[in-house]
């Protein structure tokens, strides 16, 4: 048995590993999707990368078995993080369609123009938290902007993690996550995987993710 910590991309909650979640637990696992501060009922502006980096440290090191760290599209930042502070806790780092940093970098410096311009209308109201985008799931909440601009500071040990694998999303235009994919499928550390699909990978294709990460264990 395995513990797989879930972390949603920005804007939304643990809601969106419903599927993925009941699915795992059905197989005998346990599931714990994760609702980062400030994205769920209560606001939390002033809440920065740091600050999910930590409430997803603690989840690993509460788990007495296996731990599968999963990360969708900004949460490869958490999931970096969180593995750089716990990596003997940690069996395997699924990055869904996300970030993968190096020290040093922020979402705002690994992005694409467009989606900076998206984070800049977003915060036009208070400065503080960035809006979702237009036409997405009701639950997202307002991202805090700490989150998108404070840059990562590892030391490297996450990469001691024994199993590292990628999943990139190849169905939607205007991914900033593209040439990524492609070098990490170069990388014998990395295990790379290909959907056809958007980027919300753990909606519009659970099954498929779902098959993957019990593969990890």
């Amino acid at each position: 048995m395995a513990s797989f910590i879930l972390i949603p991309g920005g804007w939304q909650g643990g809601w969106v590993y419903q599927k993925v979640t009941d699915m795992l637990t059905a197989h005998g696992h346990n599931a714990l999707p994760i609702t980062l501060s400030g994205l769920g009922d209560a606001p939390a502006p002033t809440a920065n990368l740091e600050t999910h980096i930590g409430e997803v440290v603690d989840a690993v090191k509460s788990r007495r078995d296996d731990v599968v760290l999963v990360g969708h599209s900004y949460a490869g930042m958490v999931v970096s993080g969180a593995a750089d502070a716990a990596p003997s806790h940690i069996r395997a780092l699924v990055y869904v369609d996300a970030y993968v940093p190096e020290s040093g970098d922020s979402v705002w410096s690994l992005t694409t123009p467009r989606f900076r311009d998206l984070f800049v209308a977003g915060a036009r109201a208070d400065g503080l938290s960035c809006a979702p985008p237009p036409d997405v799931d009701p639950r997202c909440r307002p991202q805090p902007m700490g989150t998108f601009l404070q840059s990562i500071t590892l030391s490297g040990h996450w990469r001691e993690v024994p199993r590292k694998t990628y999943i990139g999303a190849l169905g939607w235009e205007g991914s900033p996550f593209l040439d990524l994919y492609k070098r990490l499928s170069g990388e014998p550390e990395w295990s790379t995987f290909a959907f056809d699909c958007g980027h919300n990978v753990a909606r519009l294709r659970p099954e498929a993710l779902t098959g993957i990460l019990l593969a990890q264990v």
